[in-house]
This record gives C-alpha cells, sequence and structure tokens, in this order.
C-alpha cells in the first residue's frame, strides 16, 4: 500500500472500543471489505491512473465551456421556475412527509402526474423519487422469478438493477440489433422488453418501431425509458415515442425529470389500474417519501415551460448537428450517435483520463464515462450539449479538440478501430 493510500485511510472516522484502544472505522471493517476498497484506491487509482481519481475536474476558471450537467434545455435558474418553488416553500409548510401510498385522490402530487401523463399521451402516471427509482420499481412490479428480460446491451443500470430486484432472467441483446433481440425472443420465449429510447453514452436512438412490432409479435411487455429525450424532443417535449406515434403502442414509459425538466423525481406513464397495483407493490414507492411541495411546484411550471420550447430544442438539435459534423471531419468517430449526447471513446482508462485533462486545459469540460458505467476498456468522455451553446463555444470546443489530436493518439482509440472497420465493409 502506498503512503498517500496509507495515510487517507488512516484519517477516516475513529471507532473506540470498550478497552481503551482507539481503531479507524475502515481499519475496523471485514477483509472483504477493505479488500474491495485496496482494488478501488491503490489498483485501480494509484497503479493504473497515476492517483487521480477519473471524475476529479481540474479547477474551472470564468469562461469554461461546461459540458458534463444534463440540463438541456437551460432551465435552471429561470425566474418562473424558481418563483414557484420559492412561493411553495413559503406558503405549503414543507410538504407531507409520507409515502405516496398514502396520497388520496385531488392530492398535489396525482394531478401533477395527469398533467405529466397529458403531456406524454397516457391515460395517467406515478412520480418517483428518481429515475432510478421509476425503473427499479416498475421492472421489479412487471417481472419475475422465471420471466425473462430482454435489455440492450447498454440499457441503463437501473432497468438491470430491476431485474434483480425482480429475481427475474436477464437476457441480453447487441444495441440496437433487432435481429438478436429476434434471436434471443426465440430462444427465451415471452417476456418484457427494455430499451432507451436515446442512450445516454453515445446519443444513439432506438429503432423504437421496431421495437414495438416485435413486442406485439411475441406478445411482449415494452418498456421504453425517455429520460433523454423528454422534454428536448417530440411535440411540446413529449418524447421520441410520441414523436413517432407510438404513444399507445409503448406499455410503460419512464424518465429521469433530473435532464431537461431539471429537476429531481423519476417518470412512468401507466394505466389508472395499474398506478394503484404499482403504488402497493413496488418497494422504491412504498418505502420512499413522496415529493415535496416546492419539487411539485418547480415541476407544475416547468410542464407549461418545456412544453413551449420550441426555439430552445430547436437550438439543441442544431448545436448536436452542428458539432457532430466538425468532430467527423477531424477524424473522431461521432457516428455511432445522433442527438445531443457525443461521446469520444478512447477506451482504456488511462488514455480516457489524459483526453478529459486535455481537453481541461483548453477550457472544455466534460465527464468521464468508465466501467461500471461502460463496459470494461470502453471508457469515453461524454460532452454533453445544452441549447444555450452559442457558436463561439462550439467553436472553442472543436478549436480543442483539433489542437490535442496530435496529443490523444486518435489512431489507437477503440472507437476509431470501429470507424476503420466500418470503412473496409
Amino acid at each position: 500500500m502506498s503512503r498517500a493510500i496509507a495515510e487517507n485511510r488512516m484519517r477516516g472516522n475513529a471507532t473506540s472500543l470498550s478497552h481503551g484502544l482507539t481503531l479507524s472505522a475502515e481499519q475496523a471493517m471485514p477483509d472483504y471489505v477493505n479488500a474491495r476498497m485496496d482494488q478501488h484506491y491503490i489498483t485501480r487509482i494509484e497503479q493504473l491512473l497515476g492517483g487521480e481519481h477519473p471524475h476529479a475536474w481540474q479547477p474551472t476558471p470564468r469562461g469554461t465551456v461546461f459540458l458534463a450537467g444534463n440540463d438541456y434545455l437551460c432551465l435552471g435558474g429561470e425566474p418562473a421556475l424558481v418563483g414557484a418553488q420559492i412561493a411553495a416553500l413559503r406558503d405549503s409548510g414543507g410538504g407531507m412527509l409520507m409515502s405516496a401510498v398514502y396520497l388520496q385522490e385531488g392530492s398535489a402530487q396525482h394531478r401533477l402526474e395527469r398533467r405529466f401523463a397529458a403531456l406524454m399521451g397516457a391515460q395517467d402516471g406515478i412520480l418517483a423519487q428518481s429515475g432510478w427509482a421509476a425503473n427499479v420499481g416498475l421492472v421489479q412490479t412487471l417481472a419475475a422469478p422465471g420471466i425473462p428480460v430482454y435489455l440492450d446491451i447498454q440499457a441503463h443500470a437501473s432497468l438491470w438493477e430491476g431485474v434483480q430486484s425482480a429475481g427475474a432472467a436477464p437476457v441480453s441483446f447487441l444495441h440496437n440489433d433487432m435481429q438478436h433481440l429476434r434471436k434471443q425472443l426465440a430462444r427465451h420465449g415471452r417476456g418484457l422488453i427494455a430499451v432507451d429510447a436515446l442512450y445516454s453514452t453515445n446519443g444513439s436512438v432506438a429503432p423504437l418501431r421496431e421495437l414495438v412490432e416485435i413486442a406485439e409479435q411475441h406478445g411482449c411487455l415494452l418498456i421504453v425509458d425517455e429520460s433523454h429525450s423528454l422534454g428536448t424532443h417530440g411535440p411540446r417535449g413529449a418524447g421520441l415515442v410520441a414523436a413517432q406515434g407510438l404513444s399507445e403502442r409503448v406499455h410503460f414509459r419512464t424518465a429521469s425529470l433530473a435532464k431537461a425538466f431539471a429537476g429531481r423525481a423519476g417518470f412512468i406513464t401507466c394505466s389508472n389500474k395499474f398506478k394503484g397495483y404499482f403504488l402497493s407493490e413496488s418497494r422504491p414507492a412504498i418505502f420512499s417519501s413522496c415529493l415535496l411541495g416546492h419539487e411539485l411546484a418547480w415541476f407544475d411550471a416547468a410542464i407549461d415551460f418545456v412544453a413551449a420550447a420550441d426555439d430552445r430544442r430547436a437550438a439543441l438539435r442544431a448545436n448536436a448537428l452542428e458539432l457532430r459534423e466538425e468532430l467527423g471531419a477531424l477524424g473522431y468517430n461521432v457516428s455511432e450517435g445522433s442527438e445531443q449526447i457525443i461521446a469520444l471513446e478512447p477506451g482504456p482508462e488511462p488514455k480516457t483520463l489524459a483526453l478529459r485533462k486535455l481537453l481541461e486545459t483548453h477550457g472544455i469540460y466534460g465527464a468521464m464515462f468508465c466501467a461500471p458505467a461502460t463496459a470494461k476498456n470502453r471508457s469515453l468522455v461524454r460532452l454533453t450539449l445544452n441549447s444555450g451553446l452559442d457558436g463561439s463555444q462550439l467553436a472553442r470546443i472543436v478549436q480543442a479538440c483539433e489542437d490535442i489530436r496530435p496529443q490523444v493518439d486518435l489512431e489507437s482509440w477503440s472507437s476509431t478501430r470501429r470507424l476503420d472497420r466500418l470503412a473496409l465493409v
């Protein structure tokens, strides 16, 4: 163990023993826990990454172009939304601190759920504490031991966690590969299909119409996570399912409201009947408190704001198209996605960390994604665009990527090699 790691451990909280000796809390842990922590701090951080944490940014000076947040439509700080929250905090006295299972018909949360459902073209809906809680709770209430759940290999981790919570059987299929999905269905039989509408690491879009047809042909339930497309796509921001006229053919849609809606909650579209069942069976719903009054007020105001934000959706789309075209011309493989999430994928973590730091020296701050958020040796820097980026900021991003190109060994990247293989086909 290096001295730095050892000293870091000894700074932990202390646990006093009855005989007067004092051990750090970590020293009192079982060996199997310390072994896992050593794997993280010593093998990964110290040895693989030279003592640097993959998610620790360098100082952000004035003028930084920050591309690590999910506020796609720049709602944060909007006076109308902030004012609604302030009024709710002043007038509500903190809200009802209890599980949503106890909320009665006509409650503020139920009214807001129906507003979100109306936006998305659904009969009803359920607000959850987060997108994670929405997905875990939904899959847990639908699946069961022996029921196969077909997941795109890049589907969000919360969907996989829901399968585990249900004790069901996860069956993966290759990313957006409908032929592989059909083969898996032929092998394992009817069950659930779970996908993202817009994938969170590379901005690729699911073939929703084909997924609907496959689900109908095989008698499967279909779950579509719209976390990165609700608010940013579709009529009035209703999402990609609505944009393709599929709202009545997708059984359930989920979303994190921490993206385009810039708050902290999750949402599930459903029928009135399913809602009552869910609130009595979903463990995340039962064992968590409902949303607070000021959170409801934010979303109530945000629905109107987002629905009217066609100009911001258009700006976001234009920014994504322009930056993808410019980066592609420089030789970066951004061809695996099409939307506002852009992945620069070196592959190995040390190369990805080096890329992130080089971008930061040019004032461009993205987010490093690595295992378990990606497959091993598929780590990447994610550039998350927003509607507020102007032409000069886009030009800075392109110039930075051009300037660092000789230093990042682009030809050795896993994404570049995939692009080269496609060129040979």
